[in-house]
């Protein structure tokens, strides 16, 4: 049994292997004091399963980030990338063109812009 609540700060240097090691400890833990408490045990015990559960929580959590922020730099270099890991915009955001497609022109704009340029005139400044 672990004594003090878990910092997350101290989670985020440590291998996943002692995480999950960790992480079996405290639902091992947390069984027994739920046995506890069905058996009628003190105040002092029943208040930890609390932290307990938050602990596992936070072990849960650096675990996810770590998997992910792996899967982002699988992924990094690919065309296609899982919708989980892709920028969370608004539906309209991503139907959008792209820059590229925007700036495409039609063939009669192409052919507007090469016979009738812009003309360029020389305006006199008045003094």
């Amino acid at each position: 049994m672990s004594a003090g609540k878990v910092k997350t700060s101290s989670l985020w240097g440590k291998s996943k292997d002692d995480l999950m090691k960790q992480l079996k400890d405290m639902r091992q833990e947390l069984v027994q004091l739920r046995t506890q408490k069905v058996a009628g045990g003190a105040s002092a015990k029943l208040n930890r399963i609390t932290d307990v559960r938050k602990a596992i929580a936070r072990i849960l959590t650096i675990i996810n980030a770590n998997q992910r922020a792996q899967l982002r730099l699988f992924y990094q270099d690919k065309k296609h990338k899982p919708l989980d890991l892709r920028p969370r915009v608004t539906r309209a955001m991503r139907r959008r063109l792209t820059p590229a497609e925007a700036a495409l022109k039609t063939t009669k704009a192409k052919k507007r812009e090469s016979h009738f340029p812009a003309r360029n005139f020389a305006i006199k400044a008045e003094v």
